[in-house]
């Protein structure tokens, strides 16, 4: 076998997860609903800018922020703690194959089929506004797409940095699990509890310390709202910040932060996993 090998097993045995087709058929009902209905919430009705874009783009964004990182971290946390735990990874590197082809591999297969879980689920929203809107944002909808395989990508490499530290399945699992709700849940309060705590609860405009502003700014969830506003300015009429009066912090900074929540987690998952002992 090889890299090429080990990708296309991979796609094929994560695509067949019936949790994986359960999420992927609940991330195409959302992005469907929510563009049918056209909704722009009512906190951003007063946004400037094409009303058919904005509610394409809002029925994009809505299950990105759920269900993106739900569908990455699911497909990648059991990659290789799965293997581990079953055994079945001494085969697999006895056909042979060497620990950084089944590491590719596995990374390159699970992102793919998670790529093709984006396009199929933004693909039915994009249909429905192509049929019933009165106009359709081709490169608002391909730039979005694209994005949301850079984030998805994010969370595969976290997942599967823990599914190479460890050889238990579940702890994998727990990590990921951790991860989501960190991400969607914790990390603002805790940073919220950080600024209350050294700060104060009220700060006024422009006087929030830069480092509470960059501690919010590395929540990868964060960082792809701000790449996204970097090349697709139309969505920042449907977000908001609470930092954005901090003056050192430019929205393309987004694609360094999505960068180091690639690579460092892949770094440590492959050093833990070419050193530890299989047998």
């Amino acid at each position: 076998m090889s890299v090429v090998a080990v990708t296309k097993k991979e796609f094929l045995d994560a695509g067949r997860s019936y949790t994986f087709v359960g999420l992927v058929a609940l991330f195409v009902a959302f992005g469907v609903f929510f563009a049918a209905i056209q909704w722009i919430p009512n906190l951003y009705r007063t946004a400037a800018g094409d009303r058919s874009t904005l509610a394409l783009l809002n029925s994009m964004r809505q299950p990105s922020v759920f269900f993106v990182p739900l569908i990455g971290l699911v497909v990648g946390y059991g990659a290789i703690a799965g293997e581990r735990a079953s055994g079945s990874i001494k085969l697999l590197l006895g056909l042979p194959n060497t620990r950084r082809e089944v590491f590719v591999g596995k990374l390159v297969g699970r992102t793919a089929v998670v790529t093709v879980a984006i396009a199929i689920g933004y693909g039915c929203a994009a249909l429905v506004a192509v049929l019933s809107y009165d106009s359709f944002a081709l490169t608002e909808f391909v730039t979005y797409t694209l994005l949301s395989m850079l984030y998805a990508a994010v969370c595969i490499s976290i997942a599967i940095g823990f599914s190479a530290s460890t050889k238990s399945r579940y702890r994998a699992l727990a990590g990921a699990a951790t991860v989501y709700a960190t991400f969607l849940l914790l990390w603002d309060a805790a940073v919220t509890l950080l600024q209350v705590v050294f700060v104060g609860y009220v700060v006024q405009p422009g006087a929030l310390p830069a480092w509470v502003s960059l501690l919010k700014y590395l929540n990868p969830s964060t960082a792809f709202a701000h790449a996204t506003i970097a090349v697709i300015p139309d969505v920042r009429s449907i977000t908001m910040f609470p930092y954005l009066e901090t003056s050192f912090w430019v929205d393309w900074y987004g694609f360094v932060v999505l960068g180091f929540w690639i690579l460092v987690p892949l770094a440590i998952g492959y050093r833990s996993f070419s050193r530890a002992d299989l047998e």
